[in-house]
């Protein structure tokens, strides 16, 4: 009686190991793209990523920068304050986009160029995200909302 117990108790061990290995396998098959990195514009040109690698970049439209090519294509620069990066956009950009504002970009940087899939504005006239306020910050180039 006593080792059919023990028996039992050992197949549930067992049994809960390969469910939490399992779910554990799960979980990181679903977010292997879903996982993005930040980077500052210093950052990136420290230590450049593969040109493979998808990152997320922020910090302020550098002033003088934004252009529109042909079509919905808009090139221009973001930087942190310590360097800037060139950055690449096709498609449409959102309303509150613009120069000398907050911007965060997904994309790849290949050639020296940031060639951004997805561009993100503040969505009122208040709101940076957090990643490019430290950024900034870390630059000395931060100043508070006035309210």
């Amino acid at each position: 009686m006593k080792s059919l117990k023990k028996q039992r108790r050992i197949q549930l061990i067992a049994v809960a190991v390969v469910a939490l290995i399992g779910s554990t396998a799960l979980i990181g098959y679903g977010m292997r793209d879903g996982i993005n990195f930040f980077r500052a514009p210093s950052q990136v040109m420290a230590e450049p990523p593969a040109p493979s690698e998808v990152f997320r970049i922020g910090g302020l439209v550098e002033k003088g920068t934004l252009r529109r090519g042909q079509g919905e294509e808009i090139s221009f620069s973001v930087t942190d304050g310590g360097a800037s990066v060139p950055v690449t956009y096709t498609g449409v950009l959102p309303d509150l986009f613009g120069e000398n504002e907050g911007m965060v970009g997904t994309g790849r940087y290949i050639n020296g160029v940031f060639q951004a899939t997805e561009i993100l504005a503040r969505h009122d006239e208040t709101y940076m995200p957090k990643e490019v306020v430290d950024a900034l910050k870390a630059q000395g180039v931060y100043k508070e909302p006035e309210s």
